[in-house]
């Protein structure tokens, strides 16, 4: 069985699309450990999946849609990381992380924390944009600092070849694949990346 932690450069970078791809892919499980907000992403992943897909039930669901340190701060909630388990399963299971790395759970925890509790490999979706090359090797740097497990990098939505040659020569990381511009999210478009997708 192999665990990937799932995150982005930044909150709109394309990790649920890049999930499900994933789970299609890996024939794997999915869970999110944290959601804060509707509609939830794994709602979004089970309308995307073949319905044979175990989708595990969320680690904590918070009301507010913003980060969860806030979110859970509305409910009186003392979040912290390690009352999140991984749900028990033979299979493949991709794990999607909430917004950026260093999102937070709680004042002295982030999101990113959950990769290594976890003993996940992270898997790092960047969408092109301009300032993407910067906040891609930012997340890169900080993920190598602090070593995580790195299986990879994910490119999502319109091709830029020199951005993306540059992060690569840079960065050292292995290109798990690129993720073409989508017209529509739906299960077909989904099938028709796996063929985009090394993993």
């Amino acid at each position: 069985m192999k665990k990937y932690f799932v995150t982005g450069i930044d909150t709109d970078s394309g990790k649920t699309v890049a999930s499900a791809i994933l789970v299609e892919k890996l024939k794997a499980d999915y869970w999110k450990p944290i959601q804060a907000g509707e509609p939830t992403d794994s709602d979004t992943i089970r309308s995307l999946v073949s319905t044979e897909r175990v989708i595990h039930p969320e680690g904590i669901v918070l009301n507010a849609p913003m980060s969860p340190h806030a979110a859970a701060k509305l409910e009186n909630i003392d979040l912290r990381a390690d009352q999140l388990e991984v749900p028990a399963t033979e299979n493949n299971l991709i794990i999607e992380g909430a917004g950026g790395l260093l999102v937070p759970i709680n004042d002295e925890e982030f999101v990113i924390n959950l990769a290594k509790q976890f003993d996940t490999e992270v898997i790092l979706v960047s969408r092109n944009y301009l300032g993407s090359i910067n906040h891609t090797m930012l997340s890169i740097a900080y993920l190598k600092d602090n070593g995580f497990k790195i299986a990879g990098i994910i490119f999502n939505d319109i091709p830029n070849p020199e951005t993306e040659r540059f992060i690569l020569q840079h960065s050292k990381l292995r290109c798990l694949g690129r993720i073409e511009p989508l017209s529509a999210i739906n299960p077909t478009t989904i099938q028709s990346q796996l063929k985009n997708i090394n993993l």
